[in-house]
């Protein structure tokens, strides 16, 4: 019989003192006096070793607690059946030595049994089934702690676990901790994605992670989901707004009515009659409609049953009317949701618009993109085109009228008309396909038949193709681009080769401007267009301006180019360029030289007949006409000038004389000039031409 627990205690807090008179018996002794034994040992376990001395004999004392747990065999004091660590935790027995004097003594042994873990732990229910409300509160709790709780012999501390099965089901429940099972709502629940769910609670007696050996229990939990009134009404058609399909926004509706027309049927509504259900299919609460804005004329009412619009009077003003209209579930009226309803007034449509031919044909070659135009059949350069009239309009053109395809997805029709490929089409053949012509005001449609051929595309050479819009633009692009580099290049050209002749032109122009007022009127350009002209100097304080000096210089001629490009210039205008570019330089030599050089005269009355090729110049009356030389008179056309006009002469050419001895590289001289500010003297002046090559001035030009 086992030791109760109390009495146990008591017996451990005497063991120190029962230890020490038991050390002090004579005869026997033991090996261990507190052993300890785990449970579930094998018959015959040895509990300890007994010394016994001579003349000394041992035995178990009859009236022991625990007499029945126990055996001498030898000097082993032994178990004779397995303890268990739930039924025994402690046994006692006393062992009696005594000799043959009859003297004797006691010794008790407390043996300690050690728990093993053997027991998984149990609960009281292996499958369970909770019906849970679709609108219950998160956090609220599902099933209690005292009915989740599993219980363990070896009164070991529990761990559980909570799992779900149903794939689509997690994160919707959970126990209140690793100790404590309490079940609770963790989501809130939606009927629409699922209607059940299945978990599995774990109950472990040693931790998850624990290397010890572990036993387990285990208890199913069956979760039925039950529908709730959670969702007000929604209008159809609608569109969901989020993956989880538990909103749906439904667009307005809109309707025509005539100006001052009544209408006795109901509205013909886009995109349909008014309808609205409750989203909680599995209740289905009935709903009513009501008008509950944009009706303050009273035009319109709704059935509070089917939702059809219908007119109470006519409407006399153009202006559009935006009902708001509530759908509402009867046992719930906080249940509700609210949409638009646009109703438009409009002119009244006598006749409503027609094809006016039934059957369209069009022409497509496969492998088209998409995008690609139907063609009329028979004019392949011509789209199809199709067009509904309207008796209505006076040209029977209605602006409103726009077109789709009714019954296919492999065309489109455009806003205008236009039948266009909505994918590639891979194989030929003939398609049927229906198309509509809808009014957007009125709402009134018609229908015709366009019967599509599907060939297989030509082979097209390159004398047959057609180029396109775009290729032309191309071409002309690129044509352009030629184009300007070619007129770039060429100007360039013409800039190398003219570029000199254009500067001298233009300073030719420029010098007229700014020095007109210098310009001699009275000279006239020379007839003689072959003639060479090198360079033309002016006098050093520009007074005679009108003077002009034409020199040949073989010494230093001009470039061939140049050459011809002056001689192709008239006479004037390389005169005037040339006294242009170098006044500037003949000034600055003038300043450095104007004391190094002594001023010469070329007008002398003495003559220097031997000086071969000195020109010079002589009045009429110094000349000798029979001296057989080679002279140019220049004639007096002057009128009767006075002294001072002689002076001036003399001083001009006193001045050209310094300007030509300071370019001393001049060779060969003929000169041509007239006095501009004075007239000149009655003498007439005689220019000796000794040279062959020299320059013949023209009397009528003097």
């Amino acid at each position: 019989m086992a030791v109760s627990h109390w009495l146990l205690t008591f017996v451990l807090s005497l063991l120190p003192f029962i230890t020490q008179v038991s050390a002090q018996q004579q005869g026997c002794s033991v090996d261990n006096s507190k052993p300890s034994v785990y449970e579930n040992n094998p018959p015959g376990y040895v509990v300890t070793t007994i010394h016994v001395e001579p003349d000394f004999t041992v035995m178990i004392n009859p009236t022991s607690p625990d007499v029945s747990f126990f055996t001498i065999q030898g000097s082993e004091l032994q178990l004779t059946q397995s303890v268990d660590y739930e039924k025994d935790t402690l046994l006692l027995v006393y062992l009696i030595c005594q000799n043959t004097a009859g003297q004797s003594n006691s010794l008790e042994i407390f043996v300690t049994i050690l728990n093993v873990n053997d027991n998984s732990p149990v609960f009281k229910q292996t499958n369970l089934t909770e019906v849970v409300p679709e609108d219950t509160k998160v956090n609220a709790t599902i099933v209690a702690r005292e009915d989740l709780s599993a219980s363990d012999a070896d009164l070991d501390t529990i761990f559980y676990e909570l799992t779900t099965i149903v794939p689509g089901t997690e994160g919707y429940f959970a126990i209140k901790g690793v100790n404590n099972p309490e079940m609770y709502l963790q989501k809130a629940l939606d009927y629409e994605k699922f209607t059940s769910t299945t978990l599995v609670l774990y109950a472990r007696d040693r931790p998850v992670d624990s290397t010890d050996t572990t036993n387990t229990a285990t208890t199913t939990i069956n979760i039925f989901i039950e529908q709730a009134d959670t969702k007000s009404p929604w209008f159809l058609p609608c569109t969901f707004i989020n993956t989880d399909n538990s909103i749906c926004i439904s667009s307005p509706y809109t309707g025509r009515v005539n100006i001052s027309e009544m209408s006795t049927e109901p509205l013909i509504l886009e995109p349909g009659p008014i309808y609205a259900i409750d989203p909680d299919y599995m209740l289905n609460e009935k709903i009513v409609y009501s008008i509950v804005g944009g009706d303050t004329d009273k035009v319109f009412s709704v059935d509070a049953d089917t939702g059809n619009l219908t007119m109470n009077r006519v409407a006399t003003s153009p202006d559009s009317y935006l009902l708001q209209v509530m759908a509402t579930q009867v046992n719930n009226i906080q249940k509700y949701s609210v949409v638009s309803v646009e109703i438009k007034v409009i002119n009244k449509s006598d006749h409503p618009p027609y094809f006016e031919n039934r059957i369209y044909n069009g022409t497509v070659c496969v492998g088209l993109a998409p995008r690609s135009f139907v063609f009329q059949a028979g004019v392949p350069s011509s789209p199809l085109m199709i067009t509904a009239a309207d008796d209505d309009f006076p040209n029977k053109v209605n602006p409103n009228i726009e077109y789709y395809i009714k019954n296919s997805t492999d065309f489109i029709a455009t806003k205008d008309g236009l039948i266009l490929t909505n994918v590639m089409l891979q194989s030929p053949g003939t398609v049927t396909i229906e198309a509509v012509g809808k009014d957007m005001v009125s709402l009134q449609k018609a229908s015709t038949i366009i019967m599509v051929e599907v060939i297989l595309a030509p082979v097209v050479t390159a004398s047959d193709k057609i180029h396109t819009a775009q290729d032309m633009a191309i071409l002309g692009g690129t044509l352009a681009a030629l184009l300007l580099i070619a007129l770039v290049f060429l100007g360039v050209i013409i800039f190398k080769r003219y570029g000199k002749t254009v500067k001298y032109l233009i300073r030719k122009k420029f010098s007229q401007e700014i020095s007109g007022d210098y310009q001699n009127q009275s000279y006239k350009q020379d007839e003689h267009p072959d003639v060479r002209t090198k360079q033309h100097e002016t006098s050093e304080n520009g007074s005679v301006q009108s003077m002009t000096r034409v020199l040949e210089q073989p010494a230093l001629s001009l470039p061939s180019s140049n050459t011809e490009e002056i001689e192709s210039l008239p006479k004037a205008s390389i005169v005037s360029t040339i006294i242009f570019d170098r006044e500037d330089k003949e000034e600055e030599v003038e300043e450095e030289t104007e004391h190094e050089k002594e001023v010469k005269s070329i007008l002398k009355t003495d003559r220097h007949v031997a000086d071969d090729g000195y020109k010079a110049v002589w009045f009429k009356t110094d000349v000798d006409p029979d001296a057989g030389e080679r002279v140019e008179v220049i004639e007096d056309n002057a009128a009767n000038g006075d002294d001072d006009s002689d002076q001036d002469l003399q001083k001009n050419e006193e001045e050209e004389e310094e300007d030509y001895d300071k370019d001393g590289h001049h060779r060969g001289l003929g000169v041509s000039f007239v006095s501009e500010s004075s007239s000149l003297p009655p003498a007439e002046v005689i220019v000796n031409m000794s040279r062959t090559d020299a320059v013949t001035e023209d009397n009528s030009d003097i």
